[in-house]
């Protein structure tokens, strides 16, 4: 029998980040990763939900029980399958999301990819339920292209320059898993809210009734 929470990543090296997450903060929790990066590629040239059959079967294939993903770009399109899989899923950041509407009325967002923010406003509306809520989108330039290099430092330099720049909002959003380093390292006084922290421990609690 397959146990576990499954995370679907487009991403390998969004695997260490949750793997250290699951050891500092939830010691024990079994988590079962799948990295599909071509998943991302073709969301990006076809639409999120160009992928929806693709997803379907693997996440079929992979086994029943709960699934985060890890992806905001396909995160909306993975959760609406959980009926046809039997299974819930969950996008990384409707927690965050879910935060960011009750810190403050004036949201940031900010991204490296132009793919992301149209899911992101969707999740910030979702969540803010008819809630009046302003929403401002920022793709951080050059962060993406450094990330894809494999040059994370220099990633999450411009995302926090990015954040620090920010002086019109009550809470800052960062839409992507691999920005999440950027909110320890911004000096400003809005808080920069990441998804990895908040939405592994909301998927481990679809294992059990119980807090994980």
């Amino acid at each position: 029998m397959v146990t576990g929470l499954l995370l679907l990543h487009t991403s390998p090296v969004h695997v260490p980040v949750f793997d250290a997450l699951r050891d500092r903060n939830h010691l024990g929790a079994e988590l079962r990763h799948l990295v599909v990066p071509e998943l991302l590629d073709r969301a990006r040239a076809d639409g999120p939900e160009s992928v929806a059959p693709a997803l379907l079967g693997l996440l079929a294939d992979a086994g029943p029980g709960p699934v985060l993903v890890t992806c905001s770009t396909i995160g909306a399109v993975a959760e609406a399958l959980a009926p046809a899989l039997g299974a819930p899923v969950l996008r990384v950041d409707r927690p965050m999301a879910a935060a960011a509407v009750r810190t403050g009325r004036r949201i940031a967002v900010l991204a490296a990819l132009e793919s992301t923010l149209a899911p992101t406003r969707a999740l910030l509306a979702e969540e803010a339920a008819g809630a009046p809520v302003s929403v401002s989108t920022h793709v951080v330039a050059g962060a993406w292209e450094r990330f894809a290099a494999g040059d994370t430092a220099g990633c999450l330099a411009r995302v926090a320059a990015a954040a620090e720049a920010v002086t019109d909002a009550d809470v800052i959003v960062l839409a992507q898993v691999s920005m999440a380093g950027a909110a320890d390292l911004a000096a400003t006084r809005v808080p920069v809210l990441a998804s990895p922290a908040p939405g592994l421990a909301a998927g481990l609690r679809l294992l059990s009734p119980h807090p994980a």
